[in-house]
């Protein structure tokens, strides 16, 4: 007899320990689970052997934990899908932008493409390792930070369509800590509780992305002047693309103070340096805001501005039907175009949008 439609679930199954044991609690808790291994193929690295997400290793891997956990496992092409996420992460960095690619590939990819494809196989639930929570709230369903905190990623799950909330399933979301996912995943007798964690942007070998741009795209990385606020030349810089707002470390040049980046300007290759005091901002401009609620006009937020970033406290501002403005209740630092802007009431997501500008 065929088991009930509503649990069959489709698994994003990297080679990793997180996917695994979401796997592995899945089936356990009565779900009929077909894995997928999503290979990016060539899209990513092409003079490389190790593709972050989809290297043979990981595939090698994820086949074991599907054949110890008695599931079928299937490995999804997506190339050419992947390919407008490359093109975002280059393009940004052509307009001096610090781009983070997980929050489009989340979007775009794992809960986009993942979805469809369930879709074509008659399967309702997508589930995949983030460590991030579905909780009902309002009537509706919303994402919600990792309980507790402690490597919490919603913050790069902003971008998600709200109408695909209640399609997915996050079985780590209340997970203790990493340690209990390994001992889990120890417990199930999985290959891989012991396998270090990725610390790479999936499609760049080694983590060396300026080695990358600099096949793909070397125009960012032109050598130019590095200035203080007021014009003065300081010294040179190997590209712009190598530096961030906020950057101090790995500046090449002296000064009895410390110095930041505070700007990067793309048109004239130029980076502009100065005390801490210029890269703190009470105030940000984004664009391409999506919304997991409807919301007032203003609203009170904890905004978090990079992932790393614990959120402070704002006031924000809907701008048009995309736009929205931010002030801080205190200066943050280093709010960086290209980043994203999310927005928390607690722990709920409420949404997020790009950051473009910053005062």
């Amino acid at each position: 007899m065929p088991i009930d439609s509503e649990k069959r679930v489709l698994v994003a199954m990297s080679g990793g320990v997180d996917s695994s044991v979401t796997a592995g609690l899945l089936r356990d808790a009565g779900f009929e689970v077909t894995g997928v291994f999503m290979c990016l193929g060539t899209a990513g690295d092409p003079d490389s052997d190790s593709r972050g997400c989809c290297s043979p290793q990981d595939a090698a891997d994820a086949r074991a934990v599907a054949h110890k956990l008695g599931i079928e496992l299937y490995v999804l092409n997506l190339a050419e899908a992947f390919e407008p996420i490359i093109e975002y992460f280059v393009d940004e960095y052509r307009h001096g932008h610090t781009p983070n690619p997980c929050v489009p590939c989340n979007a775009q990819i794992k809960f986009g493409r993942l979805i469809h494809h369930g879709d074509s196989l008659g399967i309702r639930w997508v589930a995949t390792g983030h460590y991030a929570r579905i909780v009902p709230a309002d009537g509706r369903l919303a994402i919600w930070r990792k309980s507790p905190r402690h490597k919490d990623q919603s913050y790069v799950l902003f971008g998600i369509a709200r109408e695909l909330l209640g399609r997915i399933l996050f079985p780590l979301g209340d997970m203790p800590s990493k340690v209990e996912v390994r001992s889990r995943a120890r417990a199930m007798g999985l290959p891989v509780h012991d396998k270090p964690d990725s610390q790479e942007i999936c499609f760049v070998s080694d983590n060396d992305y300026v080695t990358y741009l600099r096949r793909r795209c070397p125009e960012v990385l032109q050598p130019g002047p590095i200035v203080d606020s007021g014009g003065k030349i300081l010294g040179r810089h190997r590209g712009i693309a190598a530096f961030t707002i906020g950057q101090r470390k790995g500046l090449g040049i002296a000064s009895k103070a410390p110095l930041f980046v505070t700007h990067l300007d793309a048109a004239t290759a130029t980076i502009t340096v100065g005390p801490r005091s210029e890269i703190l901002h009470r105030h940000l401009q984004a664009t391409q805001a999506n919304w997991h609620c409807d919301l007032p006009a203003e609203f009170e937020a904890t905004v978090q501005v990079r992932y790393n970033h614990a959120g402070s406290a704002a006031r924000v501002r809907l701008a048009g039907p995309t736009g929205f403005e931010v002030d801080f209740a205190e200066p943050v630092m280093a709010v960086t175009p290209g980043q994203a802007a999310v927005c928390y009431q607690g722990d709920r997501l409420l949404g997020g949008g790009w950051i473009r500008s910053a005062q």
